[in-house]
């Protein structure tokens, strides 16, 4: 059951239609204050009602009536620098209230207490509203009755005829202001659907939530959980994601005999969509994985086409995959469309490990070629994702790639997951206002 506050004349006036259809457009329990609906547009300073004056003679029994007897909520009770109490409830779903003001014996205010409010309540059920607040000892001048009104002009929601009828009755609080009680035949079925659609929305809105706090749990698994043990390989990876899903990814697999698989990837598009297509392309990478150890390019042509066939003729993925050995320090990779990979020397010379393959998933006949290079002790390698360089500042300028090997540079004697952790914290420092892109880093250094 809901109750809506308005400000109107008497009942037995006339008035246009549109006063009354003000009520409709405010949703389930609403207040009704000027004769038209002006909803500001936008770029219109905000203006709604904070509250209407009720004059009582004592704020605490007024209070347990509006809130034990009609149910209301209590909105405020403060003390005012002036050391005036300031009360105030409402109607569990309005947007008005009511404050509750107590004047001095001698003001005029006072000579207001106990008159007709011309304040209107709105429900979508009266005589229920009726039954429930007789119950509670609230004090009813008569019961509902049925008014015919007759209006200047036809109702502008459909073609019904210019004549309504509207149940309505007057209450009283303990000080005998009295409050009209109205139910509108077609305001309140207005009422009804606009609560029903809100009610679904809210609901629709809640398992929406719901189900993408899932999604991202289910993606939060799909990272790595655990490190694959390497001697002479300290490394770590993260990824920070724009939304609660992305399509960002990275992972560390166990190809057997002393080797490491580090691979990174970023899938176009983002949110849901970019989740599934990454969750479609993890588990391409593990289940071929298998041959990787000996033939990382029918690896990667195993894995074009699984992701190929599996989805639609406008997804794709780009890709770098590395196999380290972790005995003889040698690394082998293949970049499918991906931005460079960042070797950093022990000597300061920095080495780019650039594209040697198309992008994923766009067509079937795919190939690639393999890159190799020896590490040594201390060097650095970076892989990541556009995220990391494409952050840009309030000036517009990009992080960029120098920015990035200048970061870690910076903090190149930290062990990686340290180093990593820091040159994450600059991007954001260096773009500060909300991400827009997921921020992916793998940091590997070579050890002694």
């Amino acid at each position: 059951m809901s109750v809506g506050v308005g400000v109107f004349g008497d009942l037995g006036e006339t008035f246009p239609i549109h006063r009354v259809l003000a009520a409709k457009s405010y949703g389930k329990i609403r207040l009704i204050i000027t004769a038209m609906d002006n909803s500001p547009s936008p770029a219109e300073p905000y203006l709604r009602m904070h509250a209407v004056n009720i004059y009582v003679r004592d704020q605490d029994r007024s209070l347990r009536f509006y809130v034990d007897q009609l149910g209301f909520d209590l909105a405020f009770d403060a003390r005012l620098q002036s050391g005036q109490r300031w009360v105030a409830v409402g109607p569990p779903d309005g947007e008005a209230v009511l404050a509750l003001i107590a004047p001095e014996p001698d003001s005029r205010e006072h000579k207001l207490i106990g008159r007709a409010t011309h304040i209107v309540f709105l429900t979508d059920d009266l005589p229920a509203k009726f039954r429930e607040w007789s119950r509670r000892g609230v004090r009813f001048r008569h019961t509902p009755r049925l008014r015919r009104m007759q209006f200047g002009r036809p109702l502008p929601l459909a073609n019904q005829a210019p004549v309504w009828g509207a149940v309505y009755t007057r209450f009283e609080d303990i000080d005998r202001n009295s409050f009209a009680l109205v139910s509108f035949d077609e305001v309140s079925r207005s009422l009804e659907d606009q609560r029903r659609a809100a009610a679904r929305k809210l609901e629709s809105e809640r398992r929406a939530a719901q189900e993408l706090e899932i999604a991202r749990q289910v993606q939060a698994r799909l990272f790595p959980q655990t490190l694959p043990a390497c001697g002479t390989l300290d490394y770590a990876g993260s990824c920070i994601q724009a939304r609660q899903v992305g399509g960002d990814y990275y992972d560390f697999l166990n190809l057997g005999q002393g080797r490491l698989g580090l691979v990174l990837g970023d899938i176009a598009g983002k949110g849901i969509a970019a989740a599934l297509l990454m969750a479609n392309l993890q588990a391409n990478l593990r289940s071929q994985c298998a041959i990787a150890l000996d033939q990382p390019r029918r690896f990667l042509q195993s894995v074009n086409r699984l992701f190929y066939e599996n989805t639609t003729d406008s997804a794709y993925a780009t890709l770098f995959f590395a196999e380290y050995d972790d005995r003889m320090r040698h690394l082998r990779y293949a970049n499918c469309g991906h931005l460079c990979g960042l070797l950093l020397r022990s000597d300061h010379s920095v080495t780019r490990l650039d594209s040697t393959a198309t992008v994923l998933g766009l067509f079937e006949q795919w190939d690639c070629s393999i890159g190799e290079f020896q590490l040594c002790p201390g060097d650095i390698l970076a892989l990541y994702t556009d995220g990391i360089t494409e952050s840009f500042n309030a000036a517009g300028e990009e992080f960029g790639e120098h920015g990035l090997i200048d970061a870690l540079r910076r903090h190149q004697d930290l062990p990686p997951q340290a180093m990593l952790v820091a040159v994450l914290d600059e991007v954001r420092q260096f773009s500060p206002h909300e991400q827009h892109d997921d921020l992916t880093l793998i940091v590997a250094r070579c050890g002694g």
